[in-house]
């Protein structure tokens, strides 16, 4: 388009410094104490597992440690599982003081986690205790898959037989824009060893589903799908509907374009 990359690496940094330390009115980055910080969904005022898990991705890949770490320290002391059937995971909203708004766990967010710290553990090495990135990140990816293997330790975030990820743990749906082919495929070689096979097929299964999910016509997801593709007609809460174009599948295309970009797969 004709940018040079000292005005595209000038823009991005402008736009971080908006996001990040910007006027009150601007930014949505916000420091706690000496050691964490939170990021907050401006549409509803909550700090969620999608905008923190991203908020680390755009750290990790412009050099930012010690804002990465503040917001996985936030992430781990107030939205992380540690003691019930959702261990494991993460709560997917908090309030600004990190009293939790919803138990459940919502995947998008914790695949997001998982390659933020992988890119982490490559980019700075690995630290101690939370810190010890690819480490957090086997075992979030472990509990993603094995959890319900054993009576009484809740739903894995990945239909075992699809090999396709879900809404929320507990249903049996799932939804195009958390299909993302490209984390898998390198899920495939940083997770444990005994689970690489599994990423493997996964990355397969959601590029099969993608064609499914996506309009013929149009090429647009619906938000919801069942996990042969077809619009999720299914729970219609009230007038809000999960079967059309709508919220979170804006974000499809952009994870297919990523694919792409990444491992040249259609």
């Amino acid at each position: 388009m004709g940018y040079s990359e000292a005005e595209i690496d000038a823009r991005v940094e402008q736009t971080f410094q908006t996001m990040f330390y910007g006027s009150e009115e601007e930014r949505f980055y916000h420091p706690v104490g000496d050691d964490m910080a939170y990021i907050v969904d401006t549409g509803n005022i909550d700090v969620r597992t999608e905008g923190m898990s991203y908020g680390m991705m755009m750290c990790v890949q412009l050099d930012r440690k010690e804002e990465f770490d503040r917001l996985w320290k936030w992430a781990k002391t107030y939205m992380y599982h540690d003691d019930t059937e959702e261990k494991g995971y993460f709560a997917w909203s908090c309030q600004l003081d990190g009293t939790r708004n919803f138990e459940g766990a919502a995947p998008d967010g914790e695949e997001y986690f998982a390659m933020a710290l992988f890119f982490a553990s490559n980019r700075w090495g690995d630290g101690q205790g939370i810190f010890n990135y690819s480490q957090e990140a086997r075992t979030l990816l472990h509990d993603c898959i094995h959890k319900g293997e054993q009576p009484g330790t809740g739903h894995p975030m990945w239909d075992p037989e699809t090999k396709l990820i879900r809404f929320v743990a507990n249903c049996d749906y799932t939804n195009p824009s958390y299909h993302l082919p490209h984390f898998y495929e390198l899920f495939a070689l940083w997770a444990n060893e005994e689970d690489r096979p599994f990423w493997k097929e996964a990355a397969a299964a959601s590029r099969a589903f993608l064609r499914r999910a996506c309009n013929s016509v149009t090429g647009l997801s619906p938000e919801c799908s069942e996990y042969d593709g077809s619009p999720l007609r299914r729970h219609q809460p009230g007038s809000y509907r999960r079967d059309t174009y709508y919220s979170d599948a804006y974000r499809t295309i952009a994870n297919i374009a990523m694919d792409y970009s990444w491992f040249s797969q259609d």
